[in-house]
């Protein structure tokens, strides 16, 4: 049995000019200690799928699917109750902008023990013992000195291993990481990579990476789905999806690789013509 197991999912939002889709019938699954990442340009519904299975989407959209399962369990029919004893505790999320995700009114030592105590029943000295336990895991330096800072006080880095440590806090069975690197600088990207991949082999936790750089595939996934306005190109494992892939478009974003600039010029999506290959 698959750990999370999405069937004909359809996300669409009630605008003024009428509905709007932007996840047009994907399917998704994921196996614990599997890494899977689902790629695509911004705006392929990457991040609203994943927000669908955590419950984040505005009261304007409208969710389907013929299966939406987390071990066997229903999440589209689970009683709301039910569904916040999972959410953030067996499948949690590592928000794209940590800052703007972190509440600047409250520490970081305050907002991680907030989730031990409505999660793990943990209060006092025993979630503070915690909570610097997991700002050591993610390596933050002086852990106990840092959990008295407040968002501003720290570094995009940093802020974005405070995420990371409120998302594994609870041991989750499934975490998804929403571009967990963007806006931060190469070095740093490269450690919380590595810190994610050895979190997710040490726990053995499923892990889906949502991201639009084909390196950060390459370097993490083990199978990949990729993603154009809305609908699945194509999924496979990651060593055939770079030595053969399937899809126009998934060779669209490959051929776009630096490495394969001719010249000066780097060729783009827009030079490969795959309207068909979504029915347009």
């Amino acid at each position: 049995m698959a750990l999370l197991d999405i069937k004909n999912l359809t996300v669409a939002f009630d605008t003024s000019v009428g509905l709007f889709k932007a996840v047009d019938g994907i399917d998704v699954s994921v196996d614990a200690r599997e890494v899977l990442a689902i790629v695509g340009e911004s705006g392929s519904g990457k991040s609203v799928a994943m927000l669908a299975v955590m419950g984040l989407l505005p009261g304007t959209a409208t969710v389907t699917a013929d299966r939406m399962e987390f071990e066997g369990r229903d999440l589209l029919t689970m009683s709301a109750r039910d569904k916040r004893r999972i959410i953030g505790k067996d499948i949690a999320m590592i928000f794209q902008e940590p800052v703007a995700s972190l509440n600047p009114c409250f520490t970081v030592g305050f907002q991680i023990e907030e989730v031990l105590s409505r999660h793990m029943d943990l209060k006092g000295k025993a979630a503070r013992n915690r909570a610097i336990e997991l700002l050591q895991l993610v390596g933050i330096k002086d852990a106990a000195d840092r959990l008295g800072a407040f968002p501003h006080q720290m570094s995009g880095g940093q802020c974005q291993r405070v995420m990371i440590a409120m998302a594994i806090a609870c041991n989750p069975k499934l975490l998804i990481a929403d571009e967990p690197t963007t806006a931060l600088d190469v070095t740093i990207q490269k450690q919380i990579l590595d810190l994610l991949v050895q979190l997710q082999a040490d726990t053995g936790m499923g892990l889906i990476m949502i991201t639009h750089d084909m390196g950060v595939v390459a370097e993490t996934a083990d199978r990949v789905i990729v993603q154009y306005k809305g609908h699945k190109m194509e999924e496979a494992d990651v060593l055939t999806l770079f030595e053969n892939p399937a899809s126009k478009y998934t060779r669209a974003l490959l051929s776009a690789l630096p490495e394969n600039a001719v010249g000066d010029r780097l060729p783009t999506v827009a030079d490969y013509n795959f309207a068909q290959e979504v029915g347009q």
